[in-house]
């Protein structure tokens, strides 16, 4: 009995050293965080961000996942927000809606209760080797041949598992410490240069990072015994790492970064898998590029001329990655990102513990139509919004994914017959608009198309603060200097309205960009002159970030008056009105003798295998749409125990395997599984096989799970 005693004290002595209590005085917030799956179909779906026709998915690199944090005030635990970072391109206002309405309905007395609309905030990393689809609106489903229900739904259900995860795991107290430090130059570079130097000359002399920032902001999460929940981390940079030509579903760089140090957290702290959640969230990245070597002609060496062409033609003019291949480069510009944020995460000394209580405030704006007053604009004039148009240099796209045809990047004239002709198919601009959009060449009137505009106008803003820190919520891609002026009205608003309660030493804002809807991209108005595709892509006209920070700016008084705000107008739902080309899957079949499962192409097991190598079995399939294997897996590295028993090292969420679908015939094919080994995962030496695993569909709609395996094969030290 003493023996077990004194075992027991010292394994609580042993706890208490590793998880101290956190002071009182730092014990400001109740704190929850949850992660799911939210992988859609990986195949026969068009991707969404480079808006490539022919890009459509056919299989998994690592999976996506949607990650939550539950805040609520200590003191007033009505006071909460729930923060959602989720793996895709953009969040649409389908999903945020959707999200919100389902959570009132499913969980009226629980999660119904504490979160909805105004209190949740939805921000994607913006991986552009996501799935598309998920959207109401015309714009962004056009390439993936309309809406697509099923990966919607994963997504949908995959946020509102991660948010229900994290309101379970609620603590009863905890902390929250906030950090900020720079990143190389080598981290990002500005897509879009010349567009930049179009801004005053002595304001941008007031940064010293240049025409990107390097700033890195953290979060780091802990409960009221100091057990490390996760971190949250916002950094510019687009998820275009992975190119417009790669069809595997990927998270991209801050996927990757998320991947690896929830890895590395796990190991550390001696969790099981998934218990540390980490997300790197999106900010104002709209010009800025993980391809840090730079834009250049096909020879790698001849630098792109200032339209971004080459020999005239735009397709010749693309971004190169630090890395030797998109995979690589992913890595890289992921791995900055995790390595920045978890310095400023060990780095407690010198992060600063938030304290204050936990606000919110939310409404609707028509962007089409909103009246700027003149404190806001660069001509220090009223201004205006405009309905939505595309210009066009949007098609000529970026030098991270040029567009196809002619067009060119600083196109501010129209003058091609055919293009013009096929605009005016869309809708025709009315001379009124042509003023409005001014100097924008309109290509696509995307705001005036009968019966419903292609695009949202009524769109979400949103701000929250968590004591001295502020997040603003925006559904745009904000450039470099959109972002830091925005900030600076509205850091300087919350300091001036209430003082006691926002200090000048302390207070900080944060743009979680691509927020709750999806509006395209939004410039200053300097940059918005030399129209380039950020420019061109500004759908609201000029004024689009002055009216953004003059509606905002409200939104923050009130906050720190803590006082109301109208809720706006209200946002169409479209839920009825989605349409789509895309057929489903009608039946699976394989070749005679070769049942779903099969090998069609085995490992090489007369080799041993070790670290670096690369080994891949190929079996007859069926059509991953089947089931979404969601918190499964379609494949599975394992490592043999012993005669009965197998252990999985390796399955599709993770980095070192690829799950390649192919069509073979009308309805047969195959899936080759590829392990890159001990790439991130150690291998030990043993024996090993690969496994795959799907469901089949026959005539009558029945799908019926199949499971296939390898030959075993060796790993040596």
């Amino acid at each position: 009995m003493i023996s077990q005693l004194a075992t027991t004290f010292v394994v609580l002595l042993l706890c208490s050293l590793i998880y101290a209590a956190i002071p009182d005085a730092e014990n400001n917030y109740r704190i929850g965080v949850g992660s799911h799956d939210m992988t859609g179909p990986a195949a026969d779906v068009g991707m969404m961000g480079y808006a490539m026709v022919g890009q459509r998915t056919h299989g998994i690199h690592f999976r996506l996942r949607a990650r939550a944090f539950v805040i609520a005030d200590k003191k007033k635990d009505t006071d909460r927000i729930v923060f959602v970072n989720i793996d895709t391109c953009m969040t649409t206002q389908a999903v945020k809606l959707t999200v919100a309405d389902r959570i009132q309905k499913l969980y009226p007395d629980t999660l119904g209760k504490h979160y909805n609309n105004e209190n949740i905030v939805i921000s994607a990393t913006h991986s552009h080797a996501g799935v598309g689809g998920y959207a109401w609106y015309t714009m962004y489903d056009m390439t993936t041949f309309g809406f697509e229900k099923a990966n919607f739904e994963v997504v949908v259900e995959g946020i509102i598992a991660a948010i229900k995860q994290a309101h379970d795991n609620l603590s009863q107290g905890g902390r929250i410490l906030f950090n900020q430090g720079k990143l190389g130059n080598d981290s990002n570079i500005n897509r879009s240069p010349t567009a930049y130097l179009r801004n005053p000359e002595d304001e941008r002399a007031k940064y010293e990072d240049g025409n990107t920032d390097k700033l890195m902001t953290n979060l780091r999460l802990e409960d009221q015994d100091g057990f490390e929940l996760g971190l949250l981390n916002w950094f510019p940079v687009h998820g275009t790492s992975m190119t417009n030509t790669n069809k595997f579903i990927s998270g991209d760089n801050k996927g990757y970064a998320e991947y690896i140090v929830e890895r590395k957290k796990d190991s550390q702290l001696k969790r099981k898998k998934g218990r540390f959640v980490a997300a790197f969230a999106q900010t104002n990245e709209g010009d800025v590029s993980p391809n840090t070597r730079g834009p250049t002609c096909p020879d790698g060496v001849t630098p792109c001329a200032p339209d971004s062409t080459c020999q005239g033609k735009t397709q010749l003019c693309t971004a190169k990655g630090p890395g030797k291949n998109e995979f690589d480069s992913t890595k890289i510009i992921g791995d900055k990102q995790a390595v920045g944020a978890m310095n400023l995460y060990e780095d407690v000394k010198n992060s600063i513990v938030l304290s204050g209580p936990v606000r919110f405030r939310h409404s609707f704006v028509n962007m089409s139509s909103t009246v700027v007053q003149p404190q806001y604009t660069s001509t220090s004039k009223v201004g205006t919004t405009c309905r939505a148009a595309m210009g066009y240099s949007f098609a000529a796209g970026t030098t991270d994914g040029p567009g196809d045809f002619d067009f060119k990047q600083g196109m501010n004239k129209t003058g091609n017959p055919f293009w013009d002709f096929i605009s005016s198919f869309v809708a025709k601009p009315t001379e009124d608009q042509k003023a409005c959009q001014a100097p924008k060449p309109i290509l696509l009137d995307v705001g005036q198309t009968e019966p419903l505009p292609w695009v949202p106008d009524v769109l979400p803003i949103q701000i929250i603060t968590i004591g001295n820190l502020a997040i603003l919520s925006i559904p745009s891609e904000f450039t470099t200097m959109s972002g830091r002026r925005i900030k600076n009205v509205i850091r300087e608003t919350l300091i001036k309205t209430n003082p006691s309660l926002f200090d000048s030493s302390k207070t900080r804002v944060v743009i979680a960009g691509l927020s709750n809807a999806y509006s395209g991209y939004t410039t200053t108005f300097e940059e918005y002159q030399d129209q380039r595709y950020e420019g061109a892509s500004t759908m609201y006209g000029p004024h689009t970030l002055a009216a953004y920070t003059q509606e905002m700016d409200k939104l923050a008084h009130a906050l720190a008056l803590d006082q109301p705000v109208p809720a706006g107008p209200t946002p169409l739902n479209l839920t009825d009105r989605v349409w789509s080309f895309d057929p489903g899957v009608v039946v699976d079949t394989h070749p005679s003798g070769k049942p779903f499962g099969s090998i069609h192409v085995d490992v090489d097991n007369s080799k041993q295998y070790k670290t670096g190598d690369v080994v891949s079995a190929e079996f007859w399939s069926a059509h991953p749409k089947n089931n979404l294997m969601t918190e499964k897996t379609f494949s599975s590295v394992e490592r043999k125990i012993n005669d009965n028993e197998w252990e999985a090292l390796v399955t599709d969420h993770e980095w070192d395997t690829t799950f390649k679908w192919t069509r073979v015939w009308i309805a047969q094919s195959t899936a080759q599984i590829t392990w890159n080994i001990g790439e991130t995962i150690q291998a030990p030496p043993g024996t090993y096989r690969i496994r795959h695993f799907g469901y089949s569909k026959d005539l009558f709609g029945t799908r019926t799970p199949f499971v296939g395996s390898s030959s075993e094969f060796k790993v040596v030290a």
